[in-house]
Formats: structure tokens, C-alpha cells, sequence
């Protein structure tokens, strides 16, 4: 009976010592003090949104961004920093010039900026404004054959509204403890009415598009989403694409002033707009490019291994993509030279990469996956892909950390839990939820059974008032929320590192049916 107990007990010590992870906790009080008191955050910060402004992918600031992020991590002694090419994107492209103004009933500037990948005016343009009027496809007929040479104007359909309640927002306890109750499925940022009216929204705006191009109208005005002086932005369709044609001249405008004009056009009151809007096409290399670099493993039996940790360096034009995603890669940048900077040499391979082609389809990281680890479509694995442990992202905004999304890998609920721990104090009610999120970098490797989770972050107003906006600049950045960011991912980093044994990982869908 004794033999039956001891083993027993012997068993129960085993299941205990394999669930406790081990955590260094001088390491992480290194980490937390260089993170905290002597922070790059700040200069990155400035580098990124105000030094080469926005970073639409494969422009010039995009470019630029890429050749500076290089020569900081190779100052900071990272291996094999290099601007990386991954494929075919296509035409990069930029704003010269945007000027628009409305010159009757009386004189008014707007607030606007043309559609990325959009064309140019004929020079200096001056005509009266027609309202598109349109809330179905047949709504289309009556403005056939007499919209060419025209400025075009679209109303905005945002809710402008006075606000009464806060725009930037952090998790309270309550919600975040419902959020760790939650079973598996995906986060609900966007709810299936939404997704609804999105897709009935696009579909009509395609006919729109295809209107307007038979047509050859002069200038399209949009009244763009957003309000109190904030507009949203995007792309001009697939107009990147090397096979495609020059679009005609298009501008997103804040909604206060599209609907100052469709008002005055509804009563009857003409409506003169004169415009300048001159934008330049780059094709002299279609393709695009990852910033990577390492910080290799000093354990040789495991330093072919990877940890890797990133954000998408990609941005919109309207700002300076400080929230989206400079906040991202500022963090993600720290992380590495805060464990570069303690003198850690980890394990396994770390790798930092900074994506591009985000915006327009995860285009970056999911060649990253494609080339590296594993082509879905052809059901090739290659040698990394057993070499791969995780992969951490974020691009959530400038809200601080305050816990993780597991991608319904439940597995890593008690290690996840156990490594917030020490990290508790900065967060306040750390979470780790079985859900999904979606929308960015991670998705490139969960999709290929490889572990990649974003962060939960504080959502601040990141889809009020600087999601794809004009208000995304640096003013938006939280300082101290990314210097938090940056100490809590470098120390998931390390610790992923130090494991004995790889992140476990869900059963992989490649060549399942």
C-alpha cells in the first residue's frame, strides 16, 4: 500500500513540476528597469510618424522607414538586419499636392486627401459640384452619359452627432474578467450586422466605380466616415497592381464639409469647387519588402529554433500611421534592444520583423509564412516550420497591454497565466481569453498551425478617432502605455526562449482536407 502511495505522490510532484514554468525573475527585473528608466520609446516614436511620415507601402516614407529601422537594429548589434523582399506587391505611390476648396455660394476650405493609388487632377480644375444621390443600383440610370469632365460629389453617410460619452476607453475588471470567461470563437469587434452592411455598402460602391469610370468624371469627392474634423481613408480598389490603369482623381473628405455641400445642392444652391490634386505612381520595383533582424541563439542545439515578435510597418496616408502601426513596431524595436541592451543572450534564435503590405492583405507576413515555414495552398511544410515557436504581434493601437488572446489554443492558458505574474502589478487584471482576434500579422502563421497571438490592448479611440485616419499622428502615441508594451513582450520573448521545450502548438491544418 505504501509503494502504491509514494508512487502516487511521485507522479503528483512530476505533473506539478512540468506545469510550473520556470521564470528568472532577476531577468525580468532587468527588463522591466531598462524598459522603464532608460526608454528609446520616445525617439522611436518621433523617427517613425514625424521624421519620415506616412508609410502607404512601397512609397518613399515606406522605403525610407525600412533603410532607417535597418541601421538601428544593426546599431544596437542585432544579426542580419536587412530589408527583406518577399514578392510581387506592386506600384508605390504618393501625394504631391492636394488643394480643395469650395469657391460658391461663398469661399470655404475643406479638410481632405486624395484615395491612396488615385489619380491626378488636369492641373487646377474649377467647376460646378453634382451630388451622386444613390442608395441602390438603380438609382445609377438617370446620371448615365452626363457626368464626364464633372466633379462628382458622394455625401457621407457617417453619424456626426455631438459625442457624449468619452472616446478613449480602457478595459474595466468586469470586462475583462467576462472576456477570460469566454468559450471559444472569435473576439466580436465587428458584429455580423456590421459585416452585412459592409458588404451591401461595397457592392454598391463598385457599380459607383464603375459608373464613374465610364463616364471619365473629372474629380470624385467622398465624404469619408469619422467626425469633428477627423476623416477615415483607404485605397482606390487594386489600383497598386502593376496590370492596373491610372484610376481618375479621387479625394475622401471630412464628412462635415461633403455634407455642406450636399445640403446646399439639395436646396437648390449651386455649389463651385475648385481643386489641385497632383499624385505620383512608382513601379521601378513592384516588389516589396520585411524589415528583419536576429538576435541568435547562443544555445547551439537550439539556436536554430525561432521566436519571433513583430507589427506592420505599413501605414495609411491621411496621418502619419503613428497608431497604426508605428505604435506596433516602436514596441516591438524596444523589445529587442532591451534585451540586447541587459546583455541576454537567449536560447533560441530571436527575430524581430516589421511588415509591409499589411493594410492591403497581410501580404508581408503571410509571404514571410509562405517562404519560410509553410504554403498552405501546395500543403508544403518547410524545415522551419518544426523549428518555429511563436510568433507575437501587436497592432491593437497605443493602449497598453492588459492580457492575450490564446487563438483557441488552450493549451497555454496556464503558462500564459503563470508568466504574467511577476508582470501583474503594470497591467492590472492580466487576462488570457481562448478567443480569437483577427484583422493582422498573427493570423499569417495561426492560419498555418504556427502559435501567433496578439496582445488585448486597451482600446483607447483607436476606431473613434484614429484608425486609417487623419488624426493618426503622434500626438495619439502614449508614451508610457509603450514603454509597459514593450517591457511585458520582451519578457513573453525571453521567457518563450528559455523554455525548455517549444511553445505546444494546435494540430496543423496543412494537408488536412
Amino acid at each position: 500500500m505504501k509503494y502504491f502511495f509514494f508512487l502516487f505522490l511521485s507522479c503528483l510532484i512530476t505533473t506539478s513540476s512540468i506545469a510550473q514554468e520556470y521564470i528568472d525573475l532577476e531577468v525580468i527585473h532587468k527588463i522591466r528597469q531598462e524598459g522603464l528608466k532608460n526608454s528609446n520609446v520616445e525617439d522611436l516614436a518621433f523617427y517613425l510618424t514625424d521624421a519620415f511620415g506616412p508609410r502607404l507601402t512601397n512609397s518613399p516614407g515606406h522605403r525610407n522607414a525600412g533603410e532607417w529601422a535597418v541601421r538601428q537594429l544593426k546599431t544596437w548589434g542585432l544579426d542580419n538586419a536587412m530589408m527583406e523582399e518577399w514578392g510581387e506587391f506592386g506600384k508605390g505611390w504618393n501625394v504631391d499636392k492636394c488643394y480643395v476648396a469650395m469657391k460658391e455660394p461663398y469661399y470655404f476650405p475643406f479638410i481632405a486627401v486624395p484615395k491612396a493609388w488615385t489619380g491626378s487632377t488636369n492641373g487646377l480644375i474649377s467647376d460646378e459640384v453634382v451630388l451622386l444621390d444613390v442608395t441602390s443600383e438603380d438609382d445609377l440610370q438617370p446620371y448615365k452619359g452626363k457626368l464626364k469632365n464633372k466633379i462628382v460629389l458622394l455625401r457621407s453617410t457617417a453619424d456626426t452627432s455631438p459625442s457624449f460619452d468619452a472616446e478613449a476607453l480602457r478595459y474595466t475588471k468586469e470586462e475583462l474578467e467576462e472576456e477570460a470567461k469566454q468559450s471559444f470563437g472569435p473576439s466580436n469587434r465587428y458584429s455580423s450586422n456590421r459585416i452585412a452592411q459592409y458588404r451591401a455598402w461595397r457592392a454598391l460602391n463598385n457599380k459607383i466605380s464603375e459608373l464613374l469610370e465610364e463616364e471619365g468624371v473629372a474629380l470624385l469627392i467622398r465624404g469619408s466616415r469619422g467626425k469633428h474634423g477627423t476623416l477615415k481613408t483607404s485605397g482606390g480598389g487594386d489600383a497598386y497592381k502593376p496590370e492596373a490603369k491610372m484610376p481618375y482623381a479621387q479625394l475622401d473628405m471630412a464628412p462635415e464639409h461633403a455634407d455642406l455641400m450636399a445640403r446646399l445642392l439639395e436646396n437648390n444652391i449651386k455649389v463651385t469647387v475648385e481643386a489641385d490634386v497632383k499624385t505620383s505612381f512608382y513601379d521601378d520595383n513592384l516588389n516589396s519588402f520585411n524589415v528583419v533582424g536576429d538576435i541568435v541563439g547562443a544555445d547551439k542545439k537550439l539556436q536554430s529554433e525561432l521566436v519571433m515578435l513583430g507589427g506592420h510597418l505599413d501605414s495609411w496616408h491621411a496621418g502619419t500611421g503613428a497608431v497604426d502601426n508605428a505604435a506596433g513596431c516602436i514596441v516591438m524595436m524596444e523589445a529587442v534592444r532591451i534585451l540586447k541592451a541587459i546583455g541576454y543572450e537567449p536560447k533560441r534564435t530571436i527575430r524581430i520583423a516589421l511588415w509591409s503590405g499589411e493594410e492591403q492583405g497581410l501580404y508581408g507576413s503571410r509571404n514571410y509564412v509562405k517562404n519560410h515555414f509553410a504554403n498552405k495552398e501546395e500543403g508544403i511544410l518547410h524545415p522551419d516550420y518544426d523549428n518555429f515557436s511563436a510568433y507575437y504581434n501587436i497592432d491593437n493601437g497605443t493602449g497598453r497591454i492588459r492580457g492575450i488572446y490564446l487563438q483557441e489554443n488552450d493549451m497555454l492558458r496556464p503558462i500564459f497565466e503563470q508568466w504574467f505574474e511577476p508582470l501583474s502589478d503594470m497591467i492590472d487584471h492580466p487576462t488570457v481569453t481562448i478567443r480569437n482576434t483577427s484583422s493582422t500579422d498573427h493570423k499569417a502563421f495561426d492560419e498555418v498551425g504556427l502559435p501567433g497571438f496578439q496582445f488585448i490592448q486597451d482600446p483607447i479611440d483607436y476606431d473613434i478617432r484614429t484608425w486609417h485616419s487623419n488624426m493618426d499622428t503622434y500626438e495619439r502615441l502614449l508614451i508610457p502605455d509603450l514603454q509597459q508594451m514593450a517591457v511585458i513582450v520582451a519578457s513573453f520573448v525571453y521567457l518563450t526562449s528559455e523554455r525548455d521545450q517549444k511553445l505546444p502548438r494546435k494540430e496543423s491544418p496543412i494537408g488536412k482536407e
